[in-house]
């Protein structure tokens, strides 16, 4: 598979659903990635990447930003309040804001930078303990209380479980954005990314894909 095959994937599954062309955003998953297949990805033009740890998009990405123009990074792992101010100096987009503590910080932080990310609240529509993210019940609650310390909440992700059919958690996730008012839907990754786009999907997270399976190290 290639970055051009999954674009074209893409392509027809919007056709498919009858949605606008391009209206889906494909985020490469580059987390755990040797550099060298990631600058393979920039040089065919390709500006949206995905990293799951502050500290490896910080160790990566200001090299790559000197060299290609326009990158759009995406946070999409776990956030840690204080590692809050290095992604948002770093980050574009914030996929993993899933409690009241992490919204008051960011609320402070864009403050004094004067500037946020986009920022997407982490359902957990499987609510599974071990995974992070807000409850179904209580997600309307925290979009709420998002938005009431101004920040910029564009949308939602989840992450569904991994022996659940994906189409009911990305359809509840459709369901949540839309009594909110969000159109923003982060969900599908590299085995269900057309079933996310035919429920919604705005964003697409794609890795393995893309640059063949993660490595152990990144060089």
């Amino acid at each position: 598979m290639s970055l051009q095959d999954i674009k074209a994937r893409i392509l027809k599954a919007e056709a498919a659903a009858g949605r606008v062309e391009d209206s889906v955003q494909l985020i490469a998953v580059s987390k755990v990635q040797p550099n060298d297949r990631i600058e393979a990805v920039l040089e065919q033009g390709h500006r949206c990447f995905g990293e799951n740890r502050v500290q490896e998009a910080a160790g990566k990405w200001p090299a790559f930003r000197k060299k290609f123009s326009e990158i759009d990074l995406h946070l999409i792992g776990p956030l840690q309040t204080n590692k809050a101010r290095q992604a948002m100096e770093l980050c574009n987009a914030i996929h993993s804001v899933d409690r009241p503590k992490l919204a008051t910080t960011l609320a402070r932080l864009s403050q004094e930078l004067g500037h946020c990310p986009d920022l997407f609240i982490q359902v957990n529509t499987g609510e599974e303990e071990q995974k992070a993210g807000v409850l179904p019940a209580e997600a309307d609650a925290f979009v709420s209380e998002c938005r009431s310390l101004d920040l910029p909440v564009r949308g939602l992700m989840c992450i569904p479980p991994v022996d659940e059919e994906p189409s009911l958690h990305f359809a509840l996730l459709a369901k949540i954005a839309h009594r909110n008012g969000l159109v923003g839907l982060s969900m599908g990754m590299s085995s269900d990314f057309e079933t996310a786009i035919a429920l919604g999907a705005t964003h697409v997270r794609v890795g393995s894909a893309i640059f063949g399976e993660r490595v152990t190290h990144v060089e």
